[in-house]
């Protein structure tokens, strides 16, 4: 069986055993709020999640409180010259791609307002101009879009500005450098600098933005602009960077009890006891990720005195349904 079909089969086994832990718990008792707590369960699409100590033994739940903690504000980064050439190709691929659609649809409609009048077009000829207008759209869109995925922070530029960017890289008067965190596939905030150790010397970088292809060590890359690079330092020169944040303060939580839905990351919280004593209510939580901390991340959103679920949030997770929306953290202990 290859890796991807035993990834598959992993993730299937888990959730068909999520499902009948799930049933097993729904079938003992009532869940969902429903009964005295809905008094104390704060509004939203989704109420609070009921679930008496019986239940909470059956799914695992473990309850801690996060830990203040802040970011060192430095990361450490492999970085590699890029090659102007190619980003010149590719800019020259989608202004001129660009420049045929927009004459293919100026001619279609040249056609079109002609075969309406009456006058010096026939259908055919029209039909024919639509048809290269329509190959002219699907070369240029995906121009356009190849330039976007090789080079996402200049292709998201204002004219204004990419033009003359592109000028100075491929006239040697900047560098461009791509800078890849190893072990890491996504980033909550983008660096304020980068410092590229070059024989020794610390050079300054200007962070452009994050790339949106992975490079062959797969992780996530940096675009960084280099004004006033050392003389000889080329393209495929690789060097290690320094890359520099503000320092981040937030709440540290282990891996297990961040989720992610298309809301956006969220946690479950512990709220307070409501009428029924022998009962624990869990919400979910919106959180903002600042940084990876250890083997977890940084957040904001929750306190450090606030009990959050760091072990069975997933089986919460299957509990709520994948379409619950967290509510916000200022309404759940009322």
């Amino acid at each position: 069986m290859s890796a991807c079909g035993v990834s598959a089969w992993r993730v299937s086994a888990w959730r068909a055993r999520a499902l009948v832990l799930c049933c097993c718990i729904l079938a003992s008792a009532p869940v969902l709020a429903g009964d005295d707590d809905d008094a104390a369960a704060p509004a939203g699409p989704n109420p609070p999640l009921v679930l008496n100590a019986e239940q909470q033994r059956a799914v695992g739940i473990s309850v801690g409180h996060p830990v203040a903690a802040k970011t060192p504000g430095r990361a450490d980064a492999l970085g590699e010259v890029l090659d102007p050439t190619l980003l010149i190709a590719d800019s020259g691929d989608a202004a001129a791609a660009a420049a045929t659609e927009r004459s293919a649809s100026t001619e279609a409609a040249r056609l079109r307002a002609l075969y309406q009048g009456g006058a010096g077009a026939s259908l055919k000829m029209l039909e024919a101009a639509d048809a290269e207008q329509a190959r002219a759209q699907a070369a240029a869109a995906g121009a356009a879009a190849r330039f976007a995925l090789h080079w996402g922070p200049i292709a998201g530029m204002a004219a204004a500005q990419r033009e003359p960017l592109i000028e100075r890289a491929g006239a040697g008067r900047v560098l461009l450098v791509r800078a890849d965190l190893p072990g890491r596939h996504s980033l909550a905030a983008l660096p304020d600098k980068a410092l590229l150790d070059v024989d020794g010397l610390r050079v300054p970088g200007r962070v452009l933005g994050a790339m949106r292809q992975a490079a062959d060590v797969q992780s996530v890359g940096l675009l960084i602009e280099v004004p006033r690079a050392p003389e000889g330092l080329g393209a495929g020169a690789r060097m290690p960077i320094e890359l520099v944040s503000a320092e981040l303060k937030g709440v540290a939580l282990p891996r297990g009890a961040v989720l992610y839905d298309d809301g956006g990351p969220y946690v479950f919280k512990q709220l307070a006891r409501g009428t029924d004593p022998k009962t624990t209510r869990y919400a979910p939580v919106k959180v903002k990720l600042l940084a990876r901390y250890g083997d977890g991340w940084l957040v904001d959103g929750v306190d450090d005195d606030d009990d959050i679920v760091v072990r069975g949030a997933g089986v919460l997770w299957s509990l709520q349904g994948m379409g619950s929306h967290p509510a916000d953290s200022d309404d759940d202990d009322d």
